[in-house]
């Protein structure tokens, strides 16, 4: 008869489930600390040099770099589970814990059941980003930063303040401007730039009274249309300084953060639409079976680390996580290659990414259940 601890209830956690599951959920957390601060670490690395560029305002940084972050999930998560499956069940193996709850009566359904208590939670919150928030966020971030694209205000630019030129050596002074920040008046610009040939500075500055801010056709070029104003130009140190007047005088501005290629808009378009359009579209299907895969290779993954776990006591103690992180590099190159196969449609529509996640699952199995079997006592042994 098994202690009370061990026998199953399918309504509650038994004392050792608790037990197990705190030990998954703790090593799931900390990878997911370490993996999320390594991610918002090369989102603000990537943004800041935006910034820095003059492509995106410095008032979106924190709520731009907090709606990619969303985006990162789907791939965050899953190696995390991987991750911390490994760590957690890992030292429960070297402490000979395992050992103990199985010569308690704990067979390998006893194990596995924390574990899904883990995993498949895990799995309908990430189903709920990769179709949903994700997408949300991805269409927020390009929406405030069209909005942004199409007013100084936003921009930096504020009237009566010198500024950096977005982009540019150089200052920006308004001196009135519209509501909507597309309008202005009294504008002085100095810019400063090297000259290769002569081996100095060049200055040019300029002056408008008045002008406006357009974009191009595409949507994407950003322009001050400069009226009715002066430009002096020439070299520091020399006195050969040119004087022009315009009428209008236009001048580029540093390009938005725009990506309009096919992929980020697929990226942005809500899962229904996605679902809609997959029976005709080849990426469109693409872009439904990547978000799938998401919520799918958690619980494929959770169940490939419980067996890679498995470690005697004198091992070292991470001597199975580069072993991992290949598996989970091979599964995700797979995934990625799938993705780019039915967005060529190069793969038949039903093979979706199926082909990548059931092997998986079946090797997992496969060694979860050649780790249970007892080896036979080789012949000639001692009774």
């Amino acid at each position: 008869m098994k202690p009370n601890s061990l026998r199953q209830s399918p309504l509650h956690l038994r004392i050792v489930d608790r037990y197990l599951w705190r030990e998954v959920v703790a090593g799931c957390g900390a990878a997911a600390a370490v993996l999320l601060l390594v991610m918002v670490g090369g989102l603000a690395t990537e943004m800041l040099n935006n910034v820095a560029r003059g492509r995106i305002p410095a008032e979106l940084l924190l709520t731009l770099i907090g709606l990619h972050a969303v985006g990162t999930l789907p791939l965050l998560v899953p190696l995390a589970v991987l991750l911390g499956v490994l760590l957690g069940y890992g030292r429960l193996w070297r402490d000979s814990e395992m050992a103990v709850l199985q010569a308690s009566g704990l067979d390998a359904r006893g194990l596995l059941r924390p574990l899904l208590w883990c995993v498949l939670p895990a799995a309908l919150l990430l189903a709920v980003v990769a179709l949903w928030l994700a997408p949300a966020a991805d269409r927020k971030a390009q929406d405030l930063v069209t909005r942004a694209s199409r007013s100084l205000i936003v921009a930096g630019l504020e009237p009566g303040r010198f500024v950096e030129l977005p982009g540019r050596e150089g200052v920006i002074h308004v001196g009135e401007m519209s509501a909507d920040g597309t309008r202005f008046k009294r504008m002085f610009i100095e810019i400063e730039r090297a000259d290769a040939q002569a081996g100095k500075r060049r200055i040019d500055v300029i002056t408008a009274a008045s002008g406006f801010l357009y974009h191009d056709a595409d949507g994407v070029g950003r322009y001050l249309a400069l009226e009715d104003g002066f430009r002096v130009e020439g070299k520091l140190g020399e006195d050969d300084y040119r004087l022009m007047r315009f009428q209008r005088n236009d001048m580029k501005l540093p390009d938005v953060v725009s990506d309009k290629s096919e992929t980020a808009r697929k990226r942005a378009v809500r899962s229904t639409s996605l679902w809609r359009a997959s029976a005709e579209d080849p990426f469109a299907r693409a872009e439904l079976h990547w978000r799938l895969a998401a919520p799918l290779s958690v619980c494929v993954l959770g169940l490939l680390a419980w067996p890679l776990a498995r470690s005697s006591p004198r091992e070292p103690r991470y001597a199975r996580l580069l072993l991992a992180l290949l598996a989970w590099l091979v599964y995700y190159n797979l995934l990625l290659l799938g993705r780019s196969w039915l967005a060529a449609d190069a793969l038949p529509a039903a093979a979706g990414l199926w082909w990548v996640h059931l092997p998986t699952l079946l090797l997992a199995l496969w060694l979860i259940r050649s780790g249970e079997r007892l080896k036979a006592p080789a012949r000639g042994a001692a009774p």
